[in-house]
């Protein structure tokens, strides 16, 4: 099969399998909770379960992603997708504390496997053959299909569960069956249309091996994520991203429970209230660009970090269920908005040996950061009030505004791969 014969042809690709990817995940959002709890575990268990998800990620994320920048992006990504199919099978039968634990662990393994190979793929291929191009138009296109694949699945699961389309299947399992079938064609489709220039080269000497070249991607990205001020500034976004979600991603549904008082209300606005949220990020995504071409990356950035902060806080002073959506929603509009000026950022300065390595750093401070926010701002919702949690978040999210203006004058040659082989 011939090599594709321009950007176009790439990006396209591209947004195929970011649909794939992300369309999965959106159908197992509404029933990630439900599905476990229906079978007998607690809350307080389900907490535990679950974080053993966030642990694995914190572990594998920098192994993982010198692995994709020393053997390749395609194999990582089969891999991956291989071990979501089995994590999905088990998670379809599970029905004891060990066997979710095992679910969560395998999960925290796909999802450490799968962050960074497909945009780091994208980004070397597309500035193979045109090293002047754009990649935030490719990225923000890339928010947008994900964003609208997520609430799609979303929808689609509702609908599913209520439903029951196929006989002997429980409503709430559909949904993950329906999962594993897309995952099996995503795994076909990455096959298909993900080729790249093999990066094991044949073994000539010992500093040749497979384990040494690993070990110095690994050192490398290490080195440079530690020397870059720029890489660092956004390093520390990343942190502060990570405390501040908190404010919206978990405390959203608490927040409109306090406001009506009625928890079932609030449980069965959710699963479309999520919806509407993605495709607002889709939203986000897609209106951006222009933005960024016009203002520079580096300040379109800081100016989302800004209004996701006022966003937050509108939804945690506002006193009627209107107002909290609509805050709800603009929050999402620039949280699609954010993801692909901050992922910009971080592929300019740095080249394809490094690439999918620093783009699991950048993924894996977030991981912490998450988890400390959300320990420190339910406390702080308890011992104070939920409206004060949420604005110190927003207050989070504004501080790491002035972070992205270090990348306004700093710009590292990005060096591209190999053109692909099709």
């Amino acid at each position: 099969m011939p090599p594709p014969t321009n950007a176009s042809r790439i990006r396209r690709d591209y947004l195929i399998l970011l649909a794939l990817r992300w369309f999965p995940s959106g159908l197992i959002i509404p029933v990630l909770v439900l599905l476990p709890l229906q079978r007998g575990l607690s809350l307080g268990q389900l907490g535990v379960v679950m974080a053993i998800q966030g642990l694995t990620i914190l572990c594998l994320e920098v192994p993982t992603g010198g692995a994709a920048d020393t053997f390749g992006r395609r194999p990582v990504l089969l891999f991956a997708s291989a071990v979501n199919i089995c994590s999905l099978l088990l998670f379809a039968f599970a029905s004891s504390v060990a066997a979710f634990a095992v679910y969560f662990l395998i999960q925290g393994v796909y999802r450490a496997l799968d962050s960074g190979p497909l945009d780091a793929w994208f980004v070397d291929s597309t500035l193979a053959r045109d090293p002047d191009t754009s990649i935030e138009r490719g990225l923000g296109l890339g928010g947008t299909v994900m964003s609208i694949a997520i609430g799609a699945g979303s929808l689609l699961s509702g609908l599913l569960v209520a439903v029951q389309p196929i006989p002997g299947v429980p409503g709430i399992v559909t949904p993950v069956v329906i999962a594993i079938v897309v995952r099996v064609i995503e795994l076909g489709f990455v096959t298909v249309l993900l080729r790249e220039e093999p990066r094991n080269r044949p073994e000539r000497s010992g500093r040749d091996r497979p384990s040494v070249r690993f070990g110095r991607t690994v050192a490398s990205a290490t080195r440079l994520m530690t020397r870059s001020r720029v890489l660092i500034c956004l390093l520390a976004v990343e942190i502060l991203w990570g405390f501040g979600m908190v404010s919206f991603e978990t405390l959203t549904a608490v927040r409109l429970t306090a406001v009506t008082g009625d928890t079932e209300q609030i449980a069965s606005l959710m699963g479309p209230l999520t919806a509407f949220a993605w495709i607002a990020s889709a939203a986000g995504a897609a209106l951006i660009i222009p933005v960024a071409e016009r203002v520079g990356t580096p300040l379109a950035a800081a100016l989302m970090r800004v209004l996701q902060g006022l966003a937050v806080a509108a939804m945690a002073l506002f006193g009627g269920l209107a107002g909290i959506i609509t805050a709800f929603l603009a929050c999402y509009l620039v949280h699609g908005a954010s993801n692909p000026l901050h992922n910009a950022l971080l592929h300019r300065q740095v080249g394809t040996d490094e690439r999918a390595t620093v783009l699991s750093l950048n993924s894996m401070v977030s991981q912490p950061a998450a988890a400390l926010g959300l320990v420190t701002l339910t406390a702080l919702a308890d011992a104070i009030s939920l409206s004060a949690a949420m604005v110190i978040g927003a207050i989070i999210l504004a501080v790491a505004a002035p972070l992205y203006l270090a990348a306004r004058n700093d710009r590292r040659p990005v060096t591209p791969q190999p053109a692909t082989t099709r």
